[in-house]
């Protein structure tokens, strides 16, 4: 059987081998699973402008696109959406890696209108059957609080779930969110103590237990840098967060490969963009060296203009980096 993209990066990767060309880059469909209508996305005209909500099967269309592309390196979505995928062959002569979210703790569901649910700290929840998911890898998500009961119920789901994991065929990676409830940390005390979260939580697990990679938050250069450097047999990915500027976007993905990342998955920085696949090249164009972050931005909106579509912001609006985080280090 073919080896999928990821598998042959990822053997470089945990080889010492990691080279321009080998950061992966994750598209992270999974986001029926944070809330409701609104996570497909919004529907654009043939001028790209915004007319209203996409439906499943306009969703489902933009994902076989993506994998039609063969850019991304893992393809996440919740298992519905893999289960009807794998039904009508999308992956087959495809080197994508499929993976399904395995679990949707309560803080993800965000989108839901109305909901109140991230006013509460995290409580883990899976409606996932782990048998019945098509797809050999999976997301598991937790966050932790600095709340003693929370954590602790936390914890003990991540633990029984690995068994069943194992019992039903399926490697997973390792999502861990920044705390959803206030704790009083500034910025470099929530990495550090993320960071810390982390490594107690890997302490208990075999080698056959860990998971194959970790997806955290980035928290600046220092943390990325300590977690990465804390040990050396655990990749790590980061996670893109909120929507902000494609600058945001092509500055993370510069700045995560620059201090040691060596995955970054995207949902709504993707899901929201004028046009997919040409923003996907972009983030490929950045994360192997071929473009800086302010140069993608300026071919990312030449390709729009030549393919007809309006931009959502001005070039200049866009070269803007307004998440504080990557303001410290950004690529000048």
């Amino acid at each position: 059987m073919t080896k999928t993209r990821y598998e042959e990066k990822m053997e470089r990767i945990r080889a010492g081998r990691y080279a321009k060309g080998d950061f992966i880059i994750a598209d992270a469909k999974d986001a029926d699973l944070s809330g409701g209508i609104l996570t497909a996305g919004r529907r654009r005209d043939a001028e790209g402008r915004i007319t209203g909500n996409r439906t499943r099967a306009e969703f489902l269309a933009m994902i076989e696109a993506l994998v039609q592309q063969d850019v991304v390196d893992i393809m996440l979505a919740s298992a519905s959406n893999i289960e009807n995928l794998q039904s009508r062959g999308i992956f087959s002569d495809s080197r994508i890696m499929p993976a399904f979210r395995a679990n949707d703790t309560t803080d993800v569901w965000g989108v839901i209108r109305g909901g109140r649910y991230r006013a509460t700290p995290s409580q883990p929840y899976s409606g996932t059957d782990l048998t019945r998911a098509q797809a050999e890898l999976c997301l598991y998500s937790m966050t932790f609080n600095n709340i003693t009961e929370a954590d602790t119920v936390t914890l003990e789901a991540y633990r029984d779930f690995r068994p069943k994991a194992r019992a039903a065929g399926k490697r997973h990676f390792l999502e861990v969110f920044n705390p959803n409830m206030p704790t009083g940390f500034d910025a470099r005390e929530t990495g550090m103590y993320v960071n810390d979260c982390i490594a107690r939580a890997l302490a208990s697990l075999t080698a056959e237990e860990r998971p194959e990679f970790l997806k955290v938050a980035y928290n600046g250069p220092a943390a990325l840098e300590e977690l990465v450097a804390h040990d050396t047999s655990v990749v790590v990915g980061v996670l893109g967060g909120g929507t902000g500027t494609h600058r945001d976007t092509f500055e993370l993905v510069w700045q995560a490969e620059k201090f040691g990342a060596r995955l970054a998955l995207f949902g709504r920085k993707i899901n929201m963009a004028e046009h997919q696949p040409t923003f996907i090249k972009w983030m490929r164009a950045v994360a192997d060296g071929h473009a800086r972050p302010a140069e993608a931005i300026c071919g990312y909106h030449g390709d729009l203009a030549n393919l007809g579509l309006t931009a959502d912001r001005s070039v200049d609006d866009d070269l803007l980096i307004t998440e504080e985080v990557l303001m410290t280090a950004a690529e000048r």
